[in-house]
């Protein structure tokens, strides 16, 4: 409209002014800060004023668009599609220092703070001798004193029970009432006990016991002694336990030999469950670890028969949790045994230090749950004969391992009570 042209012409002439003098004060401006929000401030003016040229507005936007570029942080790439699931349930500082991003970062000077550092001395292992004092104390609950002698002609093993030593008080009066029960395992069904000697801790018995065995069976039988306090009105408190594994450890038991150990600390008589046979083999280049089991020995019985319906099963952990389980056939009414039967497991190389396996001797109940007899664990972070198995696995590769191993009870850590899951999330590549 002419009118309406003519009474905006003097307005746009002041505009057209007022943009040029602000186009001079932002490049001024930019100069002298940088900074990106005085930019996007001046793009929400521009939006605010039509009348400002297109070639000032085009101009600063792609100002703002090359900053916001150069100072775009960069994100972390793509962790590789194999075990990529397995890897999140790694803790994280095992795999953080291995990421690339993409371009160098400047060099910051490092301050002197021990947030983030190793400590090795913190890994270090104590020695049996520079263990704490107290500890160690807690560890023993006194000596005792017994005599072995075997007798060839009439096969007869013969326990002598001297003393004890230093016992601990487990009476309010500063006392004890101790007396000892004897078994040569693996047959729990022939026990004896001494007397029970009053008020004292430092009991002298001085009771012979005779275990009938044949001598060609001595090298499979342990000697267990259990400590107890005499408690008139409640259960007895148990003391402390002594197993003698090799009964020639000290004499070939043709004369009397004495021998003194130490009571080790338990608060519940210790159960013979067993042992399994088994081996290991590692094949580095195919991923493969066979574990083949062979046999087992002495189970406990489970049945009222005095049998049991032994069965082996062998789950594949990682961090606690179940991945893979699989199991052996069913042997009836036996307590020895003989399955040699291979169990196998594709696992990568890389993922063999966060791997292990739970050996669980299983007793077969037609009618209600399967029993757990015992277990055993393999691994890095398993213990003692467990952990050595699985170093000596690792160290010969393609090369059978095979040991026997003393079965124990199930502790909770063990119990395979994890809720049901789908494996493939762990291992999507694998095909156990």
């Amino acid at each position: 409209v002419p009118w309406r042209n003519k009474a905006l012409s003097p307005n746009l002439a002041v505009l057209q002014s007022e943009a040029e003098r602000n186009k001079e004060n932002m490049a001024d401006k930019l100069q002298d800060t940088g900074t990106v929000s005085f930019l996007e401030a001046a793009v929400k003016i521009s939006h605010t004023s039509p009348d400002i040229p297109a070639e000032v507005q085009m101009s600063m936007k792609d100002h703002i668009l090359r900053r916001t570029r150069i100072q775009r942080q960069t994100t972390e790439p793509a962790s590789s599609t194999r075990h990529i699931s397995f890897k999140r349930h790694l803790p994280r500082q095992m795999h953080v220092s291995s990421m690339d991003y993409g371009m160098d970062s400047p060099a910051v000077a490092e301050q002197p703070t021990s947030i983030g550092r190793i400590k090795p001395e913190l890994y270090k292992q104590k020695s049996v001798d520079s263990e704490d004092p107290k500890k160690e104390a807690a560890k023993t609950c006194g000596k005792i004193n017994f005599t072995l002698k075997y007798d060839y002609e009439n096969e007869t093993l013969t326990v002598r029970i001297l003393r004890a030593f230093d016992l601990p008080a487990k009476d309010f009066c500063g006392s004890s009432d101790p007396y000892v029960k004897i078994y040569l395992l693996p047959d729990r069904k022939r026990k004896f006990q001494t007397r029970v000697h009053r008020k004292t801790l430092n009991p002298t018995f001085d009771e012979s016991f005779h275990f009938p065995v044949p001598h060609k069976e001595l090298g499979s039988r342990k000697l267990h002694l259990s400590v107890f306090d005499f408690d008139r009105f409640s259960r007895h408190d148990m003391i402390g336990e002594v197993i003698l594994e090799n009964l020639f450890e000290d004499s070939d038991l043709s004369r009397e030999t004495s021998i003194w150990k130490d009571i080790q600390y338990a608060t519940t008589e210790s159960v013979d469950l067993g042992e399994i046979m088994f081996s290991l083999c590692y094949l580095p280049t195919a991923g493969r670890l066979t574990l083949t089991v062979i046999k087992c020995r002495n189970l406990k019985a489970m049945d009222i028969t005095g049998y049991s319906d032994p069965y082996v099963k062998v789950s594949l952990l990682c961090d606690g949790r179940r991945l893979k389980k699989k199991k052996t056939t069913i042997k009836k009414n036996t307590l020895n045994p003989t399955y040699n039967e291979a169990i196998i497991f594709d696992i990568p190389p890389e993922n063999m230090d966060q791997v292990s396996l739970l050996i669980s001797v299983m007793d077969y109940d037609r009618v209600g749950h399967n029993e757990i007899i015992g277990v055993c664990r393999v691994g890095v972070n398993a213990e003692g004969l467990g952990r050595d198995h699985w170093n000596e696995m690792l160290a010969y590769p393609r090369k059978p391992i095979a040991h026997w191993h003393p079965l124990v009870e199930v502790k909770k850590s063990f119990k395979e009570v994890h809720p049901r899951m789908d494996t493939r999330s762990f291992f999507p590549t694998w095909s156990c």
